[in-house]
């Protein structure tokens, strides 16, 4: 328990991971925090220098009752490929620690609106989360909607709809629907900022604190962009025009069909096809800046330049297979 009015000590489950480890070097990077990376005993993960590691066995609960003790705040970010009952196991221990704060495995689109949620089933678990939190009643969460991880998501073709490597695009529909985005730089510093927070109104900005965010869905983005958009930034990071690319259209419905279809039939780029391009239906379901508001300024988070964070796709585009 936080014996000030401030978080000291955070836990995170995933420090090594592809948002884990930005969060975690900007969580040291304050020199506030006190950070332990929750790792199953046989992880091979590699961690920044500066973080306390406490091995966990999940067939033993009580090891993870220990390894939370003591904790101000846990931050939960697993793959989609982790078994269900392991976020489970981790909210029960935390509360059973005593673990003021958990940061549930959020990090998506907006698991607040229940349509997409209804056509997005992996995104029902979100909103079972935080109910689960919720009616334990010892813990209480901040849910942080950062949308689909810009860099990792452009680098995938049947994700965002356009291939860096064959210079091919596929808009959705006219490829002019917006959905708000983030970098895995700008989801680690909002990860520090929000746990730097007063705990209880300090100063003259009552707003900027936990308790003003408890058991809330609050939203941050790098920015909110359109296919062209991000089409455009690559034209520029890559130096090409656009009669050198292969450009086509596909409605957005259609597509979404079309990908629920392959992944029965156990295709993962149907899954990908699926899940990203309801994002982009018209209804306004990706674009929660406008929607919903943001708490980027809550949290001083820059402004991100959408050329950079192309570049660092294209990069990862180079070296990926994935929904090729």
């Amino acid at each position: 328990m936080a014996t000030s009015n401030h978080i000291t000590k955070v836990a995170i489950v995933g420090a090594g991971g592809n948002s884990g480890s930005f969060m975690t070097e900007a969580l040291l990077k304050t020199g506030k925090h006190t950070v332990t990376a929750i790792t199953r005993v046989d992880s091979q993960s590699k961690l920044p220098e500066g973080v306390i590691s406490k091995k966990v066995d999940y067939s033993k609960p009580e090891t993870l009752v220990e390894a939370l003790r003591g904790q101000d705040a846990l931050v939960i970010t697993l793959s989609a490929q982790t078994p269900k009952d392991i976020d489970m196991q981790l909210i029960k221990a935390a509360c059973e620690a005593d673990v003021a704060w958990i940061l549930p495995n959020e990090w998506s689109p907006d698991t607040a609106n229940e349509a997409l949620v209804k056509d997005v089933f992996i995104f029902q678990s979100k909103g079972a989360t935080r109910k689960a939190i919720t009616d334990l009643g010892k813990s209480s969460y901040i849910a942080v909607s950062t949308g689909f991880w810009y860099e990792w998501s452009l680098a995938i073709p049947a994700a965002f709809g356009i291939d860096l490597v064959n210079r091919t695009a596929t808009f959705f529909d006219e490829g002019e629907t917006k959905i708000s985005t983030s970098t895995w730089p700008q989801v680690g510093r909002a990860v520090a900022a929000l746990l730097s927070l007063p705990i209880k109104p300090d100063g003259s900005n009552k707003e900027a604190c936990l308790e003003n965010l408890k058991n809330k869905v609050v939203y941050v983005n790098s920015f909110t962009v359109s296919q062209k958009d991000m089409l455009e930034s690559a034209l520029r990071m890559t130096g090409t025009k656009k009669d050198e690319w292969s450009i086509t259209k596909e409605p957005a419905q259609e597509r979404y069909a079309n990908g629920l279809k392959e992944m029965k039939e156990g295709n993962r780029i149907g899954f990908a096809k699926m899940m990203y391009t309801r994002v982009f239906y018209p209804d306004g379901c990706g674009d929660f800046e406008h929607n919903k508001g943001t708490i980027n300024s809550l949290l001083d988070l820059p402004k991100e330049n959408i050329d950079e964070a192309t570049r660092a796709a294209i990069e990862r585009s180079k070296t990926s297979s994935w929904g090729r």
